[in-house]
């Protein structure tokens, strides 16, 4: 019995012994098996790697790419705005001018047709005055010391109202005339004024203030506002 134990623990010892021998090739084993099995993922991660940091550079280039795209793109864009904003403004200026030119050409036109208008009769006019230029003549015959006598026959009566009948249609006339624009120009006592007055002879006369009309030769007109005949006048020179 003492030397089935003893068989018994030789046994185990030894076969203790040699699985202690073989754990450590075993380990060996299944690392370089561990090995081969994780060389290909790690190749294949490798190359995974590569690819992505690849496509990320092509993807910068990409980017950088179309950014430069974009810029001229932009630059070409504000170019052309520039170039229709200038044009804008250059037919802007066109047309304000155009305007304006239209404008004063109406403005002109309206004054031309406004002139022909009042002055169409200008000609007539001047043939018209002397008219009644008679007319104030053949009242200037009457002295006005014998329209106030106290004469009472029959020729004085006829003069004094043939004078009378001359005087209204002279004042009809004028009036008619003036609401066509010809006025007649009174000139006595005033301030010579060249623009409507001629002076035909100066004299000094001390009773009267230098340079006023005291003689009326012959009255003058306007036709609408414009001196159609100056008044042919005498004015008193005393300096």
């Amino acid at each position: 019995m003492l030397r089935t134990a003893l068989t018994r623990s030789s046994r185990a010892l030894c076969s203790g012994t040699r699985v202690a021998a073989q754990r450590p090739i075993a380990s060996q084993i299944f690392q370089m098996q561990a090995a081969r099995t994780a060389a290909p993922q790690l190749r294949s991660a490798a190359r995974w790697y590569s690819a992505e940091a690849e496509g990320e550079k092509k993807a910068d280039e990409g980017a950088e790419k179309k950014e430069g795209e974009a810029d001229d793109v932009v630059a070409a864009l504000k170019k052309q705005l520039e170039a229709k904003d200038a044009e804008a403004r250059e037919w802007k200026d066109k047309c304000l001018r155009t305007v304006a030119d239209f404008r004063n050409l109406q403005e002109r036109t309206a004054r031309e047709v406004k002139q022909a208008k009042d002055f169409a009769i200008q000609k007539f006019a001047k043939d018209l005055v002397e008219s009644v230029d008679n007319f104030d003549r053949a009242l200037s015959v009457v002295p006005e010391e014998k329209l106030k006598s106290e004469e009472q026959s029959e020729h004085f009566k006829d003069l004094v109202n043939l004078y009378e009948g001359l005087k209204m249609t002279e004042n009809i006339l004028l009036q008619t005339l003036k609401k066509h624009g010809l006025e007649r120009i009174e000139p006595m006592g005033e301030v010579f004024n060249p623009n409507e007055h001629e002076a035909t002879f100066m004299a000094p006369m001390p009773d009267k203030e230098h340079n006023v009309v005291f003689h009326v030769q012959q009255k003058g007109f306007k036709l609408n506002g414009r001196v159609l005949r100056p008044a042919q006048v005498g004015v008193v020179k005393n300096k």
